[in-house]
């Protein structure tokens, strides 16, 4: 790509780019480039054709990037390119329609003749008091009545200046809160765009792991516990319960088998299905994403909801203020001074914005988070869960060695534990299928169905012979499983130090796959913040064996640990936490975690951990450590906190004006326009980053 630096400082820069560029491709290399690891910002300048970028690489890297970078061969996703373009497509058309509105006001005011300009200020105050008949007629006395009245009095008393400026400024404030709205929503829907990189083919009798960007409409594909359906499709085969709630919000599983309808973006809850392939194209489960946000009420915080309504009950307030104040003072200038003012407007307006605000800046730090009310709990929380594997631990772990109660050697039962785990996307699963890759042992499909036991492990057939792999309890407790003849002091001789992975054939020990689970680095940091932010009881729950959960539990140093927890246990403890009348916030990356994240006030999930768990989960974390935590903490008390402050700045700025009226200092036109300049200014002080 040829390109001129037009400006730079360390670490940033902003060039020209000299091949004039559509539209289009601006955004696939916005895309390509956002996705860099050491670009932290990138902002394209589609008038100008010019591009800026901070990086955190050295400088000969970047430029050198953008040399070998050729716009025609830029290939992104589907899901992340129609995010781009609904983005950019939004601001250009918000930022039309604030001109149009400043240029349509200025030349009303400065070009028109008076008649013509009251003409057009009638028909515009017509246009208010249908909204406010409207409102009437549903027996409501709220926002909409105040404003028509303050602008039919004002045109009656033939002040055309206050009437035109304050349905000026109720107009740019309306687009401002849409275009805020609409902007935080379409940012949340990117975030949330399908990012699934490998699916199963079904090819005759046997299924290959392919990258989603190969599938084509027809393709069939299959789908297992716990994975996302990254298509739309029909089911031709199979029969399982799939979580449907970020589409149509159903508390519940729903039931699909053959000739059933399925949804990209839902989640394999229990059972296995063969989908063919409807729709491969990504942009779908945005829009999808978009229609979802945008009819929910999950957006809405107890704070925005309050908000509201004190907006609408405060409006008789108003009206009784105005007639008290002409009743005892009979002066209507002093009495419309307290008309033009109202704490309804602002209170609409900063507190939907702050909410909005907070969303879209934690997608900034990676953090996707489905909805205001969880970051206003997550404020309040002060108990924090979190599971150990994959969430404490790194999402890492490895196979130190496998250890065999059969004649079966080493490599052969590793081979045949990777053949199964492979189907089902977990930490331990992944670390059994990378240690036979990395020897190179070829493990096709020799087994027959394979059926996945929540939390406990997994059952197929070989050769005639019944495999099970998964947890002690599991194979020993569940299954009835026993130690080979001799082979006690073998099992009794393993380091406690190892999680462990058990296999057995024909009901007998075949193996025990030692597993080492490294603890996160930043672990014990991330408690001590944790308790500097407010958390007050911080709790880890675990599958793992009392040994395994009391090391990691002493060197994070958390308050308490819970060991070969089961799922409904993690959830029968959050329930009874938020019984005693705590604030509970559940941390986690696995299919086990599923029912503690969805009883949590606030469900977070580790984004390299299973699909169920993102999907469930309120909150996602993207980046590969824990940090985003206490960023999100921080971030949802700042929220409240700017909350707060607007409530008082509303209340001190409109009681102000409202008393200079009654005073006689401030005339109607006056307070209406600092009222309103007011708002937007709230509005957008709003909308500034809270970190």
């Amino acid at each position: 790509m040829k390109y001129q630096i037009k400006h730079e400082i360390q670490g940033r820069l902003r060039l020209h780019i000299l091949q004039k560029l559509s539209l289009t491709d601006l955004d696939k290399l916005y895309c390509s480039l956002s996705e860099k690891q050491f670009i932290k910002r990138c902002k394209v300048y589609a008038p100008t054709n010019d591009l800026m970028l901070e990086y955190t690489c050295d400088r000969k890297k970047i430029l050198r990037l953008l040399t070998d970078l050729h716009t025609n061969d830029i290939i992104v996703s589907e899901s992340s390119l129609a995010a781009v373009t609904a983005s950019r497509e939004l601001n250009d058309e918000y930022k039309s329609k604030l001109i149009r509105k400043t240029a349509a006001h200025a030349v009303n005011k400065i070009v028109l003749p008076p008649q013509l300009r009251i003409f057009i200020l009638a028909v515009k105050t017509a246009h208010f008091v249908w909204k406010a008949l409207r409102c009437l007629a549903k027996g409501k006395l709220e926002v909409p009545v105040l404003d028509a009245t303050a602008i039919t009095v004002s045109m009656l008393r033939r002040d055309y200046n206050t009437a035109g400026s304050v349905m000026f400024l109720l107009d740019i404030g309306e687009i401002l809160e849409d275009w805020t709205h609409k902007k935080s929503v379409s940012d949340l829907a990117g975030s949330m765009s399908l990012n699934v990189g490998k699916v199963w083919l079904k090819t005759g009798e046997q299924s290959v792991l392919i990258d989603a960007s190969d599938i084509k409409e027809g393709n069939e594909i299959i789908i297992r516990t716990g994975s996302m359906i990254p298509f739309d499709g029909v089911v031709t085969s199979g029969d399982a319960m799939v979580n449907q709630a970020s589409l149509t919000g159903e508390s519940t599983p729903v039931h699909k088998t053959t000739d059933s309808t399925v949804y990209a973006g839902t989640v394999v809850e229990e059972g296995e299905l063969t989908v063919c392939v409807k729709n491969a194209v990504g942009s779908t489960r945005y829009e999808k994403i978009v229609s979802m946000i945008e009819d929910t009420e999950k957006l809405k915080s107890e704070a925005e909801s309050k908000a509201e309504h004190l907006a609408d009950r405060l409006v008789p307030y108003t009206f009784s203020g105005t007639l008290l104040v002409w009743l005892i003072t009979r002066n209507i200038t002093k009495a419309l001074s307290v008309l033009m003012v109202d704490f309804s407007c602002a209170l609409k307006l900063a507190m939907p914005v702050t909410v909005l605000s907070a969303i879209r800046e934690a997608n900034n730090y990676g953090i996707t988070v489905k909805g205001g009310k969880f970051l206003e709990k997550l404020s309040l929380a002060n108990t924090i869960v979190f599971d150990k594997t994959g969430t404490l631990t790194k999402a890492v772990p490895t196979v130190r060695k496998v250890v065999s109660f059969c004649d079966m050697s080493e490599d052969e039962l590793l081979r045949c534990a990777a053949c199964l785990e492979e189907h089902f996307p977990h930490s331990i699963a992944n670390a059994v299928v990378r240690a036979a890759k990395d020897k190179n042992l070829i493990h096709e499909e020799m087994h027959t169905k394979v059926e996945y036991i929540v939390a406990h492990g997994i059952k197929s057939t070989i050769d005639g012979k019944t495999v099970l792999i998964g947890s002690y309890h599991f194979i020993f407790e569940d299954m009835g499983t026993a130690v080979p003849l001799g082979e006690e002091q073998k099992l009794l001789s393993i380091s406690m130090e190892y999680s462990r992975l058990y296999m057995a054939i024909d009901e007998y020990l075949a193996a025990v796959i030692c597993i080492e689970d490294p603890l996160r680095e930043e672990a014990g940091k991330i408690v001590n913040e944790l308790r500097d932010c407010g958390f007050t009881n911080i709790v880890m729950m675990t599958g793992d064996s009392k040994h395994t959960a009391r090391s990691i539990a002493a060197q994070v140093g958390v308050d308490s640990f819970y060991a070969e927890t089961l799922p409904e246990d993690k959830a029968g403890f959050i329930l009874n936490e938020k019984a005693k009348g705590n604030t509970v916030v559940m941390v986690g990356d696995g299919i086990n975690d599923s029912p503690a994240l969805s009883s949590a006030d606030v469900g977070i999930a580790i984004s390299d951990g299973a699909a169920i768990a993102r999907e469930i989960a309120d909150i996602t974390i993207s980046e590969d450590n824990l940090w985003g935590i206490i960023t999100i903490r921080r971030l949802s008390t700042a929220m409240m906190n700017r909350i707060q402050r607007n409530y008082r700045s509303i209340l001190a700025i409109n009681g102000g004006l409202i008393a200079l009226g009654v005073a006689g200092i401030a005339p109607p036109t006056l307070t209406a326009t600092i009222h309103n300049a007011s708002t937007i200014g709230i509005g957008l002080m709003s909308t500034k980053k809270l970190l």
